[in-house]
Protein backbone atom coordinates (compact mmCIF):
# COMPACT_ATOMS: atom_id res chain seq x y z
CA UNK A 1 0.00 0.00 0.00
CA UNK A 2 1.34 3.33 -1.10
CA UNK A 3 2.18 5.28 1.88
CA UNK A 4 -0.04 8.64 2.33
CA UNK A 5 1.84 12.41 1.86
CA UNK A 6 1.06 13.30 4.90
CA UNK A 7 2.71 9.97 6.77
CA UNK A 8 5.77 10.73 4.84
CA UNK A 9 6.15 14.32 5.31
CA UNK A 10 5.59 13.63 9.41
CA UNK A 11 8.63 10.78 9.01
CA UNK A 12 10.08 13.91 7.62
CA UNK A 13 9.59 16.25 9.60
CA UNK A 14 10.30 14.48 13.38
CA UNK A 15 13.59 12.54 12.21
CA UNK A 16 14.87 16.41 10.98
CA UNK A 17 13.22 17.94 13.95
CA UNK A 18 15.13 15.50 16.21
CA UNK A 19 18.35 16.72 14.98
CA UNK A 20 16.99 20.84 14.48
CA UNK A 21 15.29 20.68 16.79
CA UNK A 22 12.50 23.00 14.70
CA UNK A 23 9.11 21.89 16.06
CA UNK A 24 8.03 24.39 17.04
CA UNK A 25 8.29 26.41 13.96
CA UNK A 26 6.94 23.52 11.96
CA UNK A 27 2.75 25.00 11.31
CA UNK A 28 3.75 28.29 12.13
CA UNK A 29 6.47 28.81 9.80
CA UNK A 30 7.83 26.21 7.50
CA UNK A 31 4.29 25.20 6.15
CA UNK A 32 2.75 28.47 5.86
CA UNK A 33 5.75 29.44 3.62
CA UNK A 34 5.56 26.09 1.82
CA UNK A 35 2.61 27.02 1.06
CA UNK A 36 3.15 30.28 -0.18
CA UNK A 37 5.86 29.48 -2.32
CA UNK A 38 3.49 26.82 -4.10
CA UNK A 39 0.38 29.26 -4.40
CA UNK A 40 2.86 31.86 -5.88
CA UNK A 41 4.16 28.83 -8.35
CA UNK A 42 0.66 28.38 -9.92
CA UNK A 43 0.18 31.50 -10.00
CA UNK A 44 3.03 32.09 -12.35
CA UNK A 45 3.17 28.57 -14.09
CA UNK A 46 6.71 28.84 -14.53
CA UNK A 47 10.06 27.61 -12.63
CA UNK A 48 10.37 30.18 -9.13
CA UNK A 49 13.15 31.48 -7.98
CA UNK A 50 13.74 32.13 -4.19
CA UNK A 51 15.79 34.49 -2.26
CA UNK A 52 16.64 33.22 1.06
CA UNK A 53 19.27 36.13 2.77
CA UNK A 54 20.16 36.28 6.48
CA UNK A 55 23.04 37.40 8.24
CA UNK A 56 26.05 34.75 8.75
CA UNK A 57 24.89 31.94 11.42
CA UNK A 58 21.23 32.96 11.16
CA UNK A 59 20.30 29.26 9.84
CA UNK A 60 19.78 29.84 6.23
CA UNK A 61 21.04 26.69 5.21
CA UNK A 62 19.12 24.51 7.48
CA UNK A 63 15.66 26.44 6.57
CA UNK A 64 16.34 26.41 2.97
CA UNK A 65 17.23 22.23 3.59
CA UNK A 66 13.70 22.53 5.15
CA UNK A 67 11.37 24.04 2.78
CA UNK A 68 13.30 21.71 -0.02
CA UNK A 69 11.56 18.73 1.96
CA UNK A 70 8.25 20.10 2.01
CA UNK A 71 8.12 21.40 -1.50
CA UNK A 72 9.21 18.09 -2.75
CA UNK A 73 7.36 15.73 -0.25
CA UNK A 74 3.99 18.00 -0.11
CA UNK A 75 3.61 19.74 -3.10
CA UNK A 76 6.26 17.08 -5.57
CA UNK A 77 7.83 19.94 -6.31
CA UNK A 78 11.46 20.00 -7.74
CA UNK A 79 12.92 21.97 -6.06
CA UNK A 80 16.97 22.75 -5.78
CA UNK A 81 19.16 24.54 -2.69
CA UNK A 82 21.84 26.41 -3.42
CA UNK A 83 23.69 28.38 -1.92
CA UNK A 84 25.73 31.40 -3.24
CA UNK A 85 28.68 30.75 -1.19
CA UNK A 86 29.18 27.72 -4.12
CA UNK A 87 29.84 30.05 -6.91
CA UNK A 88 32.36 32.00 -5.14
CA UNK A 89 35.35 33.00 -7.97
CA UNK A 90 38.49 29.86 -7.19
CA UNK A 91 41.35 31.34 -5.39
CA UNK A 92 43.78 32.16 -8.13
CA UNK A 93 40.50 34.70 -9.48
CA UNK A 94 40.40 36.04 -6.07
CA UNK A 95 44.06 36.44 -6.20
CA UNK A 96 44.29 38.37 -9.78
CA UNK A 97 41.33 40.47 -8.02
CA UNK A 98 43.32 41.96 -5.42
CA UNK A 99 46.56 42.26 -7.20
CA UNK A 100 44.38 44.53 -9.09
CA UNK A 101 42.18 46.45 -6.75
CA UNK A 102 42.65 45.66 -3.42
CA UNK A 103 44.69 43.08 -1.33
CA UNK A 104 41.32 42.70 0.53
CA UNK A 105 39.60 40.79 -2.50
CA UNK A 106 41.54 37.31 -1.60
CA UNK A 107 39.16 37.43 1.09
CA UNK A 108 35.79 35.20 0.15
CA UNK A 109 32.36 36.67 1.01
CA UNK A 110 31.91 40.52 -0.01
CA UNK A 111 30.30 41.14 -3.71
CA UNK A 112 33.05 41.10 -6.42
CA UNK A 113 34.22 37.29 -4.97
CA UNK A 114 31.03 35.39 -6.60
CA UNK A 115 30.80 34.60 -9.87
CA UNK A 116 27.09 35.61 -10.52
CA UNK A 117 27.39 35.93 -13.90
CA UNK A 118 27.52 31.90 -14.30
CA UNK A 119 24.19 32.01 -12.13
CA UNK A 120 22.42 34.81 -14.40
CA UNK A 121 23.33 32.99 -17.06
CA UNK A 122 21.29 29.71 -16.03
CA UNK A 123 18.84 32.05 -14.13
CA UNK A 124 17.63 33.30 -17.58
CA UNK A 125 17.76 29.96 -19.26
CA UNK A 126 15.44 28.97 -16.05
CA UNK A 127 12.98 31.44 -16.64
CA UNK A 128 12.60 31.38 -20.34
CA UNK A 129 12.18 27.84 -20.06
CA UNK A 130 15.37 26.98 -21.38
CA UNK A 131 16.43 25.00 -19.13
CA UNK A 132 16.41 21.47 -21.38
CA UNK A 133 19.32 19.16 -20.22
CA UNK A 134 21.00 18.72 -17.06
CA UNK A 135 23.46 21.40 -15.52
CA UNK A 136 26.52 21.52 -13.32
CA UNK A 137 26.68 24.47 -10.55
CA UNK A 138 29.75 24.90 -8.56
CA UNK A 139 30.30 23.70 -4.89
CA UNK A 140 32.81 25.28 -2.85
CA UNK A 141 34.64 23.89 -0.11
CA UNK A 142 35.49 26.70 2.66
CA UNK A 143 37.71 24.46 4.66
CA UNK A 144 40.13 24.77 1.63
CA UNK A 145 38.93 28.30 0.59
CA UNK A 146 38.12 26.96 -2.87
CA UNK A 147 36.29 25.41 -5.85
CA UNK A 148 35.93 21.42 -5.64
CA UNK A 149 36.35 19.62 -8.91
CA UNK A 150 33.66 19.42 -10.83
CA UNK A 151 32.94 15.70 -10.44
CA UNK A 152 31.96 16.93 -7.03
CA UNK A 153 29.58 20.00 -8.13
CA UNK A 154 25.62 20.32 -7.65
CA UNK A 155 23.99 18.34 -10.67
CA UNK A 156 20.59 19.43 -11.54
CA UNK A 157 18.63 17.61 -13.94
CA UNK A 158 16.69 18.88 -16.59
CA UNK A 159 13.02 19.83 -14.32
CA UNK A 160 13.66 22.11 -11.82
CA UNK A 161 10.19 23.91 -10.75
CA UNK A 162 11.98 25.98 -7.32
CA UNK A 163 14.99 27.33 -7.06
CA UNK A 164 16.18 28.83 -3.78
CA UNK A 165 19.43 31.09 -3.42
CA UNK A 166 20.51 31.08 -0.36
CA UNK A 167 23.39 33.72 0.94
CA UNK A 168 24.22 36.42 3.27
CA UNK A 169 23.91 39.26 1.03
CA UNK A 170 21.13 37.92 -1.58
CA UNK A 171 18.69 40.62 -2.12
CA UNK A 172 21.32 43.32 -0.98
CA UNK A 173 21.10 46.70 -2.37
CA UNK A 174 24.13 49.19 -2.80
CA UNK A 175 24.66 52.15 -0.81
CA UNK A 176 23.97 55.47 -2.22
CA UNK A 177 25.28 57.95 0.23
CA UNK A 178 29.21 58.19 -0.57
CA UNK A 179 29.78 59.74 2.74
CA UNK A 180 28.64 56.73 4.32
CA UNK A 181 31.13 54.84 2.43
CA UNK A 182 34.08 57.10 2.81
CA UNK A 183 33.58 56.74 6.82
CA UNK A 184 35.24 53.41 8.07
CA UNK A 185 33.06 51.61 9.82
CA UNK A 186 35.75 49.16 11.78
CA UNK A 187 39.40 48.82 11.89
CA UNK A 188 39.21 46.60 8.81
CA UNK A 189 38.04 49.30 6.66
CA UNK A 190 40.17 52.05 8.44
CA UNK A 191 43.38 50.57 8.43
CA UNK A 192 43.43 48.53 5.02
CA UNK A 193 41.27 49.58 2.83
CA UNK A 194 42.27 54.14 3.31
CA UNK A 195 41.42 55.11 0.12
CA UNK A 196 38.23 53.69 0.00
CA UNK A 197 38.87 51.45 -3.38
CA UNK A 198 37.68 48.22 -1.62
CA UNK A 199 34.28 49.72 -0.40
CA UNK A 200 33.43 51.27 -3.72
CA UNK A 201 34.24 48.21 -6.00
CA UNK A 202 32.44 46.04 -4.04
CA UNK A 203 29.14 48.59 -3.70
CA UNK A 204 29.75 48.69 -7.81
CA UNK A 205 29.04 45.39 -7.91
CA UNK A 206 25.91 45.56 -5.96
CA UNK A 207 24.71 48.19 -8.24
CA UNK A 208 25.81 46.16 -11.47
CA UNK A 209 25.70 42.48 -12.04
CA UNK A 210 24.75 41.93 -8.58
CA UNK A 211 21.25 43.60 -8.99
CA UNK A 212 20.89 41.91 -12.52
CA UNK A 213 21.08 38.34 -10.32
CA UNK A 214 18.83 39.24 -7.77
CA UNK A 215 16.40 40.68 -10.27
CA UNK A 216 15.63 37.15 -11.34
CA UNK A 217 14.48 36.70 -7.85
CA UNK A 218 10.54 35.98 -7.50
CA UNK A 219 9.78 35.76 -3.74
CA UNK A 220 12.20 37.34 -1.29
CA UNK A 221 12.81 35.55 2.70
CA UNK A 222 14.89 37.26 4.94
CA UNK A 223 16.06 36.03 8.52
CA UNK A 224 16.46 39.03 10.28
CA UNK A 225 18.74 38.26 13.37
CA UNK A 226 18.56 40.28 16.69
CA UNK A 227 21.46 42.24 16.17
CA UNK A 228 25.17 42.38 14.54
CA UNK A 229 26.52 40.96 17.81
CA UNK A 230 25.14 38.12 17.12
CA UNK A 231 26.24 37.24 13.70
CA UNK A 232 29.32 37.08 15.08
CA UNK A 233 28.68 34.74 18.09
CA UNK A 234 27.02 32.61 15.43
CA UNK A 235 29.76 32.59 12.99
CA UNK A 236 31.84 31.07 15.45
CA UNK A 237 29.41 28.18 16.28
CA UNK A 238 29.73 27.78 12.69
CA UNK A 239 33.07 27.11 12.44
CA UNK A 240 32.99 24.78 15.54
CA UNK A 241 30.64 22.52 13.20
CA UNK A 242 33.42 23.16 9.98
CA UNK A 243 35.79 21.85 12.30
CA UNK A 244 34.04 18.69 14.01
CA UNK A 245 33.23 18.16 10.03
CA UNK A 246 36.61 17.83 8.58
CA UNK A 247 38.35 16.22 11.71
CA UNK A 248 39.33 13.18 9.52
CA UNK A 249 41.10 15.66 7.59
CA UNK A 250 44.72 16.09 8.08
CA UNK A 251 45.95 19.13 9.25
CA UNK A 252 47.76 20.48 6.34
CA UNK A 253 44.36 20.38 4.73
CA UNK A 254 42.21 22.34 7.36
CA UNK A 255 41.45 26.12 7.19
CA UNK A 256 39.47 26.11 10.08
CA UNK A 257 39.25 30.11 11.31
CA UNK A 258 40.78 30.82 15.30
CA UNK A 259 38.56 33.28 17.25
CA UNK A 260 40.91 36.14 16.17
CA UNK A 261 40.59 35.59 12.76
CA UNK A 262 36.65 35.51 12.74
CA UNK A 263 36.50 38.39 14.76
CA UNK A 264 38.68 39.69 12.01
CA UNK A 265 36.55 37.88 8.90
CA UNK A 266 33.13 39.22 10.03
CA UNK A 267 34.61 42.97 9.57
CA UNK A 268 34.47 42.33 5.70
CA UNK A 269 30.58 41.60 6.16
CA UNK A 270 29.71 44.29 8.56
CA UNK A 271 28.97 47.03 6.39
CA UNK A 272 26.33 45.35 4.10
CA UNK A 273 24.85 42.78 7.26
CA UNK A 274 24.18 46.39 8.97
CA UNK A 275 22.85 47.71 5.91
CA UNK A 276 20.12 44.70 5.49
CA UNK A 277 18.98 44.96 9.09
CA UNK A 278 17.61 48.26 8.05
CA UNK A 279 17.14 47.71 4.68
CA UNK A 280 15.58 44.04 4.34
CA UNK A 281 12.32 44.59 6.51
CA UNK A 282 11.30 47.30 4.47
CA UNK A 283 10.92 45.18 0.86
CA UNK A 284 11.41 41.43 1.83
CA UNK A 285 8.33 39.79 0.54
CA UNK A 286 8.77 37.45 3.75
CA UNK A 287 10.71 38.79 7.44
CA UNK A 288 11.32 36.05 10.17
CA UNK A 289 12.70 37.53 13.15
CA UNK A 290 15.02 34.56 14.49
CA UNK A 291 15.40 34.49 18.04
CA UNK A 292 18.14 34.70 20.83
CA UNK A 293 18.10 31.42 21.05
CA UNK A 294 18.52 31.10 17.39
CA UNK A 295 15.07 30.10 16.53
CA UNK A 296 12.72 31.32 14.01
CA UNK A 297 9.89 33.28 16.05
CA UNK A 298 6.85 33.97 13.10
CA UNK A 299 6.60 35.55 9.68
CA UNK A 300 5.61 38.64 8.79
CA UNK A 301 3.88 39.14 5.34
CA UNK A 302 5.03 42.63 3.28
Amino acid sequence: MKESLVNKLNKLKNSFFIKENLSKSFNLIYLKISELIFLKKVLLGKPLIIGLAGGQGSGKTTFAHFLKLILENKYNLKTAAISIDDIYKTKKERFRISKKINKLFITRGVPGTHDVKFLSIFFEMLKNNKFNKSYLIPKFDKSIDDRLPKSKWHHLQKKVDIFILEGWCVGARPEKNFDNLKKPINKLEALEDKNCKWRLKVNQHLKTDYKELFSFIDLMIYLKVPNFNKVLAWRGLQEKKLAYSKKNMSQNKLKIMTESEIKRFIMFYERITKKMLIDMPKFADIIVPISSNHQPKKIILN
